[in-house]
């Protein structure tokens, strides 16, 4: 092969970027001919974003970043604002595309356009691609069973004429080739039950079909069954090459170091095995309600706990909810809390995940079942209580506890909407500490198959384990269709 560019365009947002940005590392770690270059979208200005960036800018000479121009969204699609945006930033990829290609044409050291690697939600890319005449790639930051649940949902619609949003608040359940067990169907991902919504993420599966392959952050052994059912050949090639994970401190700044290092004091002064970590993800909050009854069950269950305790933020803002740190915790917290379990607990804000999760002192965790945050929890052999919010975090709580039998649940069928004020769906304290007191209490079977899966995933990214050898398919299938 000769050198050869890759243009990745990852969706607005951390969550995103931090796994794309990994994948990038071990294609050009992998493959000394390649080059990427990422062009950033933005939905407004992010200094972690930018710290991020401008860190691995300096550590990778293979791997660039562009800023695409922001364009003003349209005010009158807030809930589609996203995908508005990415439709709008076309022609602003066209244009940087462009002065790549007269780069390469002018100059004969320089890589020639190969491909386009495109987050999930950037399928309108793939246009550009045909344009350029290079084949398009998708790269998914959930697991292949996700994938299978979306590409069963497109066809169920599109072959058997059924509506799926006529699901919601039934009690069927659906049997998927992805899922060794039936999936009840209110757990299905909310946008697929929403009539406004649906139509887009079915019209993300058509065009998954269209592309070359499918990169997936997950790996062989966690998600055999799921991978297996996409070898029927009516769907593009996978390549299954996680888990890639954000384990250095790419962008750190002094003030989260310093953070980082008084939570890291406090876990050093639990015994082992003995702390449960609450964290809801970069977007995940709650309203004050809701944060009550969090405290008097944790309080109530008697274990040590760290809280990611984060605030939601102002109503009317449009895009993605991004949640802040408190001023002050004791504003929304039971009164008298803080004094109460001084000796056993600690509120945070901003949480170093990866690091608490490698810390000994942590044996379990509540999580809202992210896909980056299942990986780690497997990485590290923490067990998952399942508290999913948004998204498809409800059927990956399926997945962690049905299927895999890795985790317990503290609500599965849990549903908090974007820009709500949280309070809506409250769980009660009593069903908190249940499930805190099961996690803690997890039998030792459980924690044993747990920590085998987290060997699995180090050994799948060793030369030679199922990761390293689905990334070499990818290089070569890559090689085989330059253009």
């Amino acid at each position: 092969m000769k050198k050869a560019e890759l243009v990745f365009i990852p969706t607005p947002g951390i969550s995103h970027l931090l796994s794309t940005v990994e994948v990038a590392k071990l294609l050009v770690d992998r493959d000394e001919r390649l080059s990427i270059t990422f062009l950033i979208m933005k939905l407004r200005p992010d200094p972690k974003i930018e710290r991020f960036i401008n860190s691995v800018s300096t550590s990778c000479n293979r791997i660039r970043f562009i800023d695409l121009p922001q364009d003003e969204p349209d005010p009158n699609q807030p809930n589609m604002l996203f995908f508005s945006l990415i439709e709008a930033q076309k022609h602003h990829v066209k244009d940087e595309v462009s002065k790549l290609v007269c780069q390469s044409e002018s100059s004969p050291d320089s890589p020639t356009l190969s491909g386009f690697v495109l987050d999930m939600f950037c399928t309108p890319m793939i246009d550009v691609a045909n344009e350029f005449g290079v084949p398009s790639y998708i790269f998914l930051t959930s697991g292949a069973a996700s994938l299978g649940l979306q590409f069963y949902v497109q066809a169920l619609h599109d072959e058997q004429k059924v509506d799926p949003t006529e699901f919601k608040g039934s009690d069927a359940e659906l049997v998927m080739p992805c899922l060794a067990n039936p999936l009840p169907a209110k757990l299905l991902p909310s946008p697929m039950l929403n009539k406004e919504r649906m139509p887009f993420f079915l019209g993300l599966a058509r065009r998954f079909r269209e592309t070359k392959g499918i990169i997936i952050n997950t790996f062989e052994e966690l998600e055999s069954h799921a991978i297996d059912s996409f070898s029927k050949g009516n769907t593009p090639p996978v390549y299954p090459v996680g888990p890639v994970l954000n384990l250095n401190r790419d962008g750190d700044r002094d003030e989260e170091s310093d953070k980082r290092k008084d939570i890291k004091q406090w876990l050093d002064d639990q015994p082992l095995s003995s702390v449960v970590y609450l964290c809801f993800g970069s977007m995940g909050s709650f309203g004050v309600d809701q944060v009550k009854e969090i405290a008097c069950g944790l309080e109530q269950s008697g274990h040590r706990f760290l809280w990611s305790l984060r605030k939601p933020p102002p109503e009317g803002k449009m895009g993605p909810p991004t949640p802040s740190d408190y001023t002050n915790p004791r504003d929304v917290l039971p009164e008298g809390f803080l004094d109460r379990t001084a000796n056993i607990g600690k509120i945070i804000g901003w949480a170093p995940q990866t690091d608490i999760l490698a810390h000994p002192s942590v044996r379990g965790f509540v999580s809202h079942c992210g896909w980056n945050s299942i990986l780690e929890s497997i990485w590290f052999g923490v067990p998952i209580a399942a508290w999913p919010l948004y998204a498809e975090q409800q059927f990956n709580a399926f997945m962690l506890i049905v299927e895999l039998g890795f985790g317990v649940e503290i609500k599965m069928d849990y549903k908090s909407e974007f820009h709500s004020d949280g309070n809506e769906n409250v769980i009660s304290a009593g069903e908190i500490e249940r499930g805190v007191r099961c996690l803690m209490e997890l039998c030792d079977e459980k924690r044993e198959k747990l920590k085998e899966m987290s060997g699995k995933s180090r050994k799948a990214l060793e030369i030679g384990g199922s990761s390293f050898t689905w990334l070499g398919r990818f290089i070569q299938d890559l090689a085989d269709h330059l253009p």
